[in-house]
């Protein structure tokens, strides 16, 4: 699964494979960067390109996005909006399901306190994953995003199944 902490300068990606039961494995990770320079139209396309090229690669089943925080800046929260639709859309595109998770919840479900520093995060996905070589926090954030669909990812199918026979 694919795991993608979205950002406009720089977007981490993490691919881990979840066996039955409680088992991860790490496959890969990195980080997209746009070129700041660019017109921002072109540093999405980038985004976009660089995330189809990551699911060529790898073949990732299922994808899972960090969704955004409230950001006091009103143009770096749109900014940042923009790069995470390329988030949803790049996998959605590639006929991935994507799921949606809050970074408290992330945060919560890979270190068990839904404030944790990127630190912390960082330390329990090596923990978690530790042939894991995140060089970088967005890298590592991204794999704590798979970390955490692959922990919710059961529940959200239970709770389809109830919905689909309602």
């Amino acid at each position: 699964m694919l795991g993608v902490d979205p950002g406009l300068r720089n977007t981490g990606w993490g691919i881990i494979e979840a066996s039955r039961g409680s088992r991860l494995s790490f496959v890969a990770c990195g980080s997209l960067h746009s070129d700041g320079d660019a017109a921002l139209a072109e540093r999405l396309a980038q985004l976009q390109r660089g995330l189809a090229e990551i699911i060529t690669a790898h073949s990732p089943h299922e994808a899972a996005v960090e969704e955004t925080f409230v950001n006091r800046d009103p143009q770096s929260a749109l900014k940042l909006g923009l790069a995470r639709g390329v988030a949803l859309a790049a996998p959605a595109l590639a006929g991935l399901e994507v799921a949606e998770y809050a970074a408290n919840l992330v945060k919560k479900t890979v270190v068990g306190n839904g404030h944790a520093e990127k630190a912390q995060v960082a330390m329990m996905v090596r923990v978690l994953l530790p042939a894991s070589r995140a060089e970088s926090a967005d890298a590592a954030d991204a794999l704590a995003v798979a970390i955490c669909h692959a922990q919710h990812r059961a529940s959200r199918a239970a709770a389809r199944l109830l919905q689909a026979r309602a």
